[in-house]
């Protein structure tokens, strides 16, 4: 990333952005860290990315850049916001969460698909943080 961008997004404040990435046939939209590591900034591109466009390492694609405007990061699916709402001891357990944290849980909850079980994860999720589980492996088992 050219350091003047990466310097502008870094004085705004921006540690995430929503990136958007696209070639002939596909496109991919997906939200990223922005990185400064030895005086240049990176964006990280992976291979699930790679994937999801169906392009090689050396394949031309374009990206842009764009301010996220999400809470944590990342897109909530509407199972989180319900729960969220309805269990105010729950969110507020969550919210002393890292950031990180935060989103790797929502990750979680949105890789399933059916709505249903996104809720009875979430309900999981929110009584084992209020009895004091803190060990990811545990977040999601019915007690």
């Amino acid at each position: 990333m050219p350091e003047k961008l990466g310097d502008e997004w870094s004085i705004a404040g921006h540690k995430r952005v929503l990136l958007k990435a696209s070639n002939d046939t596909n496109t991919l939209e997906t939200h990223i860290a922005i990185r400064k590591l030895k005086g240049v900034y990176w964006v990280l591109f992976g291979k699930q990315h790679y994937k999801k466009l169906q392009i090689e390492p050396l394949d031309n694609f374009s990206i842009q850049l764009i301010e996220d405007t999400t809470k944590y990061g990342v897109v909530t699916p509407e199972a989180f916001d319900a729960v969220y709402d309805s269990d105010p001891e729950g969110a507020a357990i969550f919210e002393s969460l890292t950031d990180g944290k935060k989103r790797g849980l929502i990750y979680q909850v949105r890789r399933y698909k059916n709505e249903q079980t996104q809720v009875d994860k979430m309900l999981i999720l929110f009584e084992n943080l209020k009895r004091g589980l803190r060990d990811p492996k545990t977040f999601f088992k019915a007690l």
